[in-house]
């Protein structure tokens, strides 16, 4: 994950960052809100309504909450032609694989690690004890994921290497009163970054100068997931293989279908910023940005409403006004390729939404994955049209900064604030709020406000987790 001082360097890159901020910090609201039946369903994941919040797989719609992990996706596909195409140049192609497989490793340990490094997790009935040492767990990882300007080689490896030591020795050692230490319990987001990080690497430097062997490259991954289920074929021996079965399974690869447009749109980055494409023009489209993330917000509505005719109509007829402004007014060819990308895959997403019983996250459809990616998409434009022309500098800056530092932000809820509300014994002051809708998301909200400030604590201190 990115870090450094690439934020001064391109708003383009900004822009980036603040949708990978936005997607880390929603996931943090998202489940630290009050749960119950004090705030209304479109508050939770579709299929895990209120007031009792069971896994219900047959019922269609998405809601906002749905919508975070495809934009964190994406950002990541996004971000691959950005840091892959400099380091290929410059370190060639051996040191790169090394370096992606390096990834995965640290990946995995990651999600292994900060599951186990959760208070609940070591003691169901967890204590003071289990609430410190899983902040020291959060403390340890600043050993091995720290990157540190100063720091000579050596001395930034010696400290990893030992907190490498220490973190195996407290998931060898310690009387976890579940069961005790299992490499099958993880982190199953971070697990499916890995794989994402691992396969969309590999394949985007295959098809570095193939793009349509890339795209090439969906097709078959449909037909092994729609053919892998009829036993005795070999697509369902591919579909059912894994060697580690705690780290890859065939299924987590089908967020390649989320994962491969947003290199397209990475490659669109590089492209216009070595070709110096002024986003001055931007100025005179500002209702352009409007205009997509009223497609976002008004599909999300519609489908989570189940009111498909008019999320039809809606999205065709906005889809036809975004592509044509973007076109009359001569935006930067960027900003058309965007805007263009996003309008094709809603369509096509809407195209597919009776299928599999209609849009799911889980489980996840293909409705779900093109209408999420067209989506990212809009939201990117949108942000590089707000972001260029002016508007809102400071709570880009911000968001921004928490996109450099994502792991940071997705472990300070579970592995610091959380334990340190329940030492202080001030979580029950916090859940008071939790009487009605508004102080509900009050809760959430302060929440996610502590944990980004802490992340942008570090973030100014030039502190960076990267893997």
């Amino acid at each position: 994950m990115r870090a450094g001082n690439e934020i001064e360097k391109s708003k383009r890159l900004l822009s980036l960052d603040a949708l990978r901020g936005l997607a880390v910090l929603l996931m943090v609201l998202s489940g630290s809100i009050a749960f119950g039946g004090v705030m209304p369903a479109w508050m939770y994941h579709a299929q895990v309504p209120p007031p009792a919040h069971v896994f219900n797989p047959d019922l269609p719609g998405i809601t906002w909450v749905d919508l975070v992990f495809p934009f964190f996706l994406f950002s990541m596909g996004a971000a691959l032609p950005l840091a892959l195409s400099r380091k290929l140049d410059d370190k060639g192609l051996g040191w790169i694989c090394l370096q992606i497989i390096k990834r995965y490793i640290l990946l995995i340990f990651f999600a292994i690690f900060t599951y186990h490094a959760r208070a609940w997790v070591m003691n169901p009935s967890a204590g003071v004890a289990e609430n410190l040492l899983s902040m020291g767990c959060f403390a340890l990882l600043f050993l091995i994921l720290s990157h540190i300007t100063f720091e000579t080689l050596k001395i930034s490896t010696a400290r990893q290497a030992i907190g490498f030591v220490i973190a195996v020795l407290f998931l060898s050692c310690y009387n976890f009163k579940n069961g005790g230490f299992n490499l099958n319990h993880s982190d199953i987001i971070i697990v499916v970054l890995a794989n994402m990080a691992l396969f969309g690497s590999i394949i985007w430097i295959i098809t570095r100068n193939k793009p349509w062997l890339r795209l090439g490259i969906l097709p078959i991954v449909m037909a092994i997931f729609l053919s892998g289920k009829a036993t005795g074929s070999w697509q369902h021996v591919v579909y059912s293989w894994s060697p580690i079965s705690w780290a890859y399974d065939f299924y987590y690869l089908k967020y390649l279908f989320i994962i491969i447009p947003g290199t397209f749109a990475g490659e669109w980055l590089v492209m216009a910023g070595s070709n110096k494409q002024t986003a001055k023009q931007s100025l005179k489209a500002l209702w352009i940005g409007v205009l997509a993330m009223l497609m976002v917000v008004l599909d999300t509505y519609f489908l989570f409403a189940r009111e498909l005719a008019l999320c039809v109509f809606a999205t065709f007829f906005l889809a036809v006004i975004l592509v044509y402004s973007c076109k009359r007014l001569d935006l930067p060819k960027v900003y058309q390729q965007l805007a263009g990308s996003g309008a094709y895959l809603l369509i096509l997403g809407l195209c597919y939404e009776a299928f599999e019983g209609g849009i799911k996250k889980d489980p996840s459809t293909y409705s779900y994955y093109f209408v999420c990616t067209g989506m990212a998409f809009l939201v990117l434009l949108s942000f590089m049209i707000f972001e260029s022309s002016g508007y809102l500098n400071k709570p880009f800056k911000y968001v921004a900064m928490v996109g450099q530092n994502p792991m940071i932000a997705y472990t300070t809820g579970n592995l610091f604030l959380l334990p340190l509300l329940r030492i202080l014994d001030f979580e029950n002051t916090l859940n008071l709020l939790n009487l009605n809708a508004l102080g509900g998301f009050a809760r959430g909200l302060i929440f996610t406000m502590v944990v980004a400030l802490v992340t942008l604590f570090f973030a100014k201190k030039r502190v960076f987790w990267k893997t």
